[in-house]
């Protein structure tokens, strides 16, 4: 199974960052990432089984919503290669917010996937965008 991780700390507290996140069909913190989210179906964007596109490309499906942990889990069903269904499967990603308790001063953000096949060119891939993607949440809390 491959994996990708990612982190970054960022200072706001944990609750903030976490009511960004927790909103599957809410990107609108990663305008510079995320172009486009299509939510689809009628399920709430906290619901397990909501469904989105983004960007035209990538069709995600939110597993799991933990408040109490500050966790969600999704799949990545299909999109481009090298993370499409010909590609991968059983594709998870889990994004975990934490806050920082040695200062109480900020937040520890990690979002990890993992998956079969294609390892080195998905696991590439993912890790730049989510990379990104953590800089978007980073700069649009901190602003």
């Amino acid at each position: 199974m491959a994996k990708t991780y990612q982190s970054i700390v960022i200072n706001a507290p944990a609750e903030d960052v976490w009511s960004k996140v927790r909103n599957f069909h809410d990107m609108s913190w990663a305008p510079n990432v995320v172009e486009k989210v299509d939510a689809v179906g009628d399920k709430k964007g906290d619901e397990p089984g909501a469904k989105r596109i983004l960007n035209d490309a990538f069709h995600e499906t939110l597993i799991d919503v933990d408040d109490e942990n500050h966790a969600i889990t999704y799949s990545i069903d299909n999109g481009p290669s090298p993370v499409s269904s010909d590609d991968v499967s059983d594709y998870v990603g889990r994004v975990v917010v934490r806050p920082v308790t040695e200062s109480n001063e900020g937040t520890f953000v990690e979002w990890y996937s993992t998956w079969n096949g294609n390892d080195a060119a998905a696991e590439e891939f993912c890790t730049g965008i989510y990379t990104a993607l953590l800089g978007e949440l980073k700069k649009t809390l901190e602003a």
